[in-house]
């Protein structure tokens, strides 16, 4: 099962995870609406449909005035945006997620998903956020850490220092970076996730760590454990 950008970074913050305060919206009243509510002089308008590749489709737009996000919201709301995760025919926007801006100084990527052929949980992370993970696996595999999870077994402090210490991270910084993986994998684990996604991880100006994109699917078999925790 999957679910949408929105729904999964309100599932990330109830774990722990810094994400960019949002409003969902499914008209353009309400996107120009949320601009005014945020209160953030630059916000991003994003396209909810179940597939990667928004940006280079044309669902994802910058806006700094009202009167920009209303036009973001009327070119996406309603358009079949094309992905080379849609197939040709696209999928119709209905709902589109008006976010605050993040002061980008750097991005990374950070993910955990079900290795088939180990059958085992993987937790992979790398400086090369923003761009196809299967990319880089492909093009520069030396750029992705990767701790495999035992059964049974859970994501260990150790791990988490080694990643941000390759990732190049140090301070405060690598702290919330690391504080952010553990609690992600316990997400992971707590929510019966099949994977999760976060493209890309932004440390800002300031030193923060934000998931500013988060990819969520879950395990069907496993939906009825959940029904009685939500």
């Amino acid at each position: 099962m999957k679910i949408h950008e929105y729904q999964a970074k309100q599932l990330l913050a109830e774990h722990g995870l810094d994400v960019p305060t949002g409003r969902v919206c499914s008209t353009v009243d309400e996107a120009t609406a949320a601009y005014t509510e945020l209160g953030s002089e630059l916000v991003v308008v994003k396209a909810q449909i179940h597939a990667g590749g928004r940006g280079k489709g044309g669902g994802v737009k910058l806006a700094r005035s009202a009167e920009e996000v209303t036009a973001a919201a009327e070119a996406i709301l309603g358009m079949d945006l094309i992905t080379h995760q849609t197939g040709p025919e696209g999928q119709r926007v209905r709902t589109i997620w008006v976010e605050e801006g993040s002061a980008i100084a750097k991005e990374y990527y950070v993910g955990v998903v079900i290795d088939r052929e180990r059958d085992l949980p993987v937790m992979m992370a790398s400086s090369e956020g923003g761009m196809d993970i299967e990319e880089v696996a492909e093009k520069t595999p030396d750029k992705i850490f990767k701790v495999h999870i035992t059964s049974g077994g859970d994501l260990q402090h150790h791990h988490v220092r080694k990643a941000v210490f390759d990732l190049g991270l140090a301070g405060k910084t690598a702290k919330k970076a690391a504080r952010l993986m553990l609690n992600a994998f316990r997400a992971f684990v707590d929510l019966d996730a099949e994977m999760i996604e976060i493209n890309p991880l932004v440390i800002t100006g300031s030193g923060d760590v934000v998931a500013v994109d988060c990819k969520m699917t879950f395990d069907d078999n496993a939906l009825f454990r959940q029904r009685g925790c939500r």
